[in-house]
């Protein structure tokens, strides 16, 4: 029966999140988001890169600096650009709602890399995969949760 719930629960909330997307608003808030999304990726991308491939640190340490910057210029980004309109909070509640769903979505992002790393596919290659599923995922979270739209 639980399971059921959440399943409505689920459904619900993609179905609200297309609506919305339909809507011009809903639109260019995506379009905000995604935006600051490349932002974020490209930026951790590159300081990955650099630790990873340049000075040749562990994967995991030029990751984890790598997403300590990236992290930062998202927060700003989508909490003052993207979702700004939406902050009933105040800044330190949603810091730190931003900094627990990032530490959730921090240990499956390194989970997701390791588990790919470990069946011989490149962290570069890693790295787009799992954007891929935060993409969606943050959203979600940010529009729901993080940031929402209501208190």
């Amino acid at each position: 029966m639980l399971l059921l719930t959440n399943m409505n629960h689920i459904k619900y909330l993609f179905k609200t999140t297309l609506k919305t997307l339909r809507s011009r608003e809903g639109f260019k808030q995506f379009t905000k988001y995604w935006l600051g999304g490349n932002i974020y990726f490209w930026s951790g991308y590159i300081i990955f890169a650099i630790g990873y491939g340049l000075l040749h640190w562990f994967w995991l340490l030029a990751k984890i600096i790598a997403d300590a910057i990236s992290w930062t210029f998202n927060y700003f980004i989508q909490r003052h650009w993207v979702f700004g309109n939406q902050a009933h909070f105040s800044e330190k509640k949603h810091a730190g709602r931003y900094v627990f769903i990032e530490a959730i979505g921090f240990i499956i992002d390194y989970l997701i890399i390791w588990g790919l790393k470990t069946i011989g596919i490149t962290p570069y290659i890693g790295y787009f995969i799992s954007a891929g599923f935060f993409t969606v995922w943050s959203y979600l979270w940010y529009q729901y949760w993080v940031f929402p739209s209501e208190k």
